[in-house]
């Protein structure tokens, strides 16, 4: 595990997009495609607009990119609590990734189908490789969740499918997400969190007992490099050697 601190937020983001660029030509030096799974939120949105300008633009291969999401809420792409929506916006639409590699968690299929669909997909372009991902950018929530495997929920525990679609009764919707299995078989995750209320969740994930049904996050373990890239707030309760 490695962890990264920058000062605010803003700066985040810009040494995620540095370290990110380094990443993707160390990837594509060994292999003819970059396979991506994107995250929701206000830290990844941040990401994704430096990417879709210069200099960040201009230095990584977009023709070879081939994106995924880690999870969605079941909502139209045309929603603005989309992920995908949120993407296209602020990244997609402004890079020449070819649109048959750009895979999105389909919510006008029932919730179940989708994610079969999805996880069908997936087994395409996985099974009887080293690994699946190259690279898994995940957030964390206040509650200590990621992706949306939230607390007490019965998927945290999911050993077996790569993707489900469950009703999350907190949030009256179905929320389609990838499980635990398939992210800790990336070749990397990296964890993007940032501002105050995340300190003394991070604090347990990263150092309490493992609790998963409480922090979520702690299930993901993977077989690869785990990246956490945190703004000082968020770092504030952890332990710096």
């Amino acid at each position: 595990m490695e962890i990264g601190i920058s000062p605010d937020a803003g700066q985040l983001a810009r040494d995620v997009a540095d370290w990110l660029v380094r990443y993707e030509h160390e990837v594509l030096r060994h292999a003819d495609r970059f396979c991506i799974a994107l995250s929701g939120g206000s830290t990844p949105k941040a990401l994704h607009q430096l990417l879709a300008q210069a200099p960040y633009r201009d230095a990584l291969t977009w023709s070879k990119w081939h994106v995924f999401w880690g999870d969605e809420r079941y909502v139209s792409l045309q929603d603005d609590r989309n992920n995908a929506r949120m993407a296209y916006d602020t990244l997609l639409n402004h890079v020449p990734i070819p649109a048959e590699q750009i895979h999105v968690m389909q919510t006008d299929l029932e919730p179940a189908q989708s994610m079969m669909a999805y996880e069908q997909l997936l087994h395409g372009y996985f099974d009887n490789r080293p690994h699946t991902f190259d690279l898994v950018l995940l957030g964390m929530g206040d509650d200590g969740h990621t992706l949306s495997l939230f607390p007490g929920t019965e998927v945290v525990h999911d050993q077996t499918n790569w993707t489900r679609a469950y009703f999350l009764e907190a949030q009256d919707m179905y929320r389609l997400t990838l499980t635990a299995p398939i992210v800790n078989e990336a070749a990397a995750v990296a964890f993007l969190v940032a501002g105050e209320k995340k300190a003394e969740p991070l604090r347990e994930v990263l150092y309490g007992e493992f609790n998963p049904d409480k922090y979520p996050s702690q299930v993901i373990k993977p077989a690869g490099k785990l990246y956490w890239f945190l703004d000082t707030a968020a770092a504030a309760s952890i332990n710096q050697p």
